[in-house]
């Protein structure tokens, strides 16, 4: 099925943000296993997991709607140094995430591809909920202090 190429393209962008988050998350993932913070360590590598679940779903539909997947395009990344700034860039990495993929949505409303709307939709639940997680742990981070945090990562 032969899909509109302003939406083939904005496909290929949201699939530029997965293939970068996927990069930060398994970044901070081992740097947090390198620290011996195994709990974090899972968390990190279970959200970049669900970025590449999206990476496959983005690539699926580019393909079914006869477009060339690009693979090889990488947005900056933010790499944190210790945990907080790690926090604070996905954070930021998410929140561009989920504005990138409301205007998508609008976008694939408009030129009424409704099962490539729907897509989006399901991927941007979950785009939410990993803003929320970030947001408990820098919560958590705020409460009981940094070093009791940490302490409970190990």
């Amino acid at each position: 099925m032969k899909g509109n190429p302003k939406l083939i393209a904005t496909l290929n962008d949201l699939l530029a943000d997965e293939l970068t988050a996927i990069n930060q998350y398994m970044v901070h993932s081992e740097m947090a296993h390198n620290w011996g913070y195994e709990k974090l360590h899972q968390h990190f590598e279970k959200r970049a997991i669900d970025e590449m679940k999206h990476a496959e779903t983005l690539i699926g539909r580019i393909l079914f709607l006869e477009g060339t997947p690009t693979v090889s395009k990488y947005n900056k990344m933010s790499i944190g140094a210790d945990v907080p700034k790690q926090l604070a860039g996905d954070r930021g990495l998410e929140m561009g995430a989920v504005k990138s993929y409301n205007e998508a949505i609008i976008l694939a409303g408009e030129v009424k591809d409704y099962a490539t709307r729907e897509i989006l939709e399901k991927i941007l639940k979950d785009e939410d909920r990993h803003i929320d997680q970030i947001e408990e742990l820098q919560d958590q981070i705020q409460q009981m202090s940094l070093q009791i945090f940490l302490s409970i990562q190990v």
